[in-house]
């Protein structure tokens, strides 16, 4: 079974950064697509970044120059350097796998980040 922990939220100043952590186990690591969600109070969930295994990260325009996704394969385990942060990355940031050609899909429970004023 695929179980995904994400760590690493907190509250920071506008301005700041934190490093968000995906650890992934149950399955092969490899064929999976690892992407990073995030959901604000009252509004929908959004995809931040994703990459796949010896594939380019994708990033939404609102977070393209400030935040970094990485793959590390050998602690299955992925990465968002968030810097810059703005209150309006201020949300809970859920780690998503999908499986290439299969498509199954697994969320992680989440982790909160918060940026203040």
């Amino acid at each position: 079974q695929v179980q995904l922990v994400e760590s690493g939220g907190g509250l920071v100043h506008a301005g700041g950064s934190l490093r968000l952590s995906c650890a992934f186990s149950g399955s092969t690591f490899s064929i999976y697509v690892i992407g990073w969600h995030r959901q604000a109070p009252g509004k929908q969930r959004e995809v931040v970044a994703d990459i796949s295994n010896g594939g380019s990260p994708n990033y939404a325009d609102s977070v393209k120059g400030r935040f970094t996704i990485q793959r590390d394969n050998a602690k299955n385990t992925v990465y968002l350097q968030m810097n810059s942060l703005k209150p309006e990355d201020t949300a809970v940031y859920y780690c998503n796998a999908r499986r290439i050609l299969l498509g199954y899909e697994y969320w992680g429970q989440g982790t909160q980040v918060t940026v203040s004023f």
